[in-house]
């Protein structure tokens, strides 16, 4: 464990990259939730007020999308993955 540094920032940004990944809503929303509080600890951490401020809003915009899935403008449904298509070569 390093010191200094804030641990509660890396699982944050985790839970973000979990709920940006999510296959159904329960999940996207959960982990989004998950995001927020782990923000939230984050900045009940932080000594710096910038960072915490930056932590603080990170957290309500975490929240604000568990609560509504658009929020960040992110329109895309998990289904909307594009299929593989086969290689092509370059000449």
């Amino acid at each position: 464990m390093s010191f200094g540094r804030n641990p509660h920032v890396a699982k944050a940004e985790a839970a973000e990259l979990k709920a940006q990944s999510a296959n159904d809503v329960p999940a996207r929303e959960q982990a989004w939730r998950d995001a927020a509080r782990q923000w939230d600890r984050a900045a009940e951490r932080e000594t710096d007020d910038k960072r915490r401020q930056q932590y603080a809003a990170k957290a309500e915009t975490a929240r604000a999308t568990a609560d509504d899935p658009t929020a960040l403008g992110d329109d895309s449904a998990p289904n909307d993955v594009p299929v593989n298509k086969a290689p092509t070569l370059l000449n």
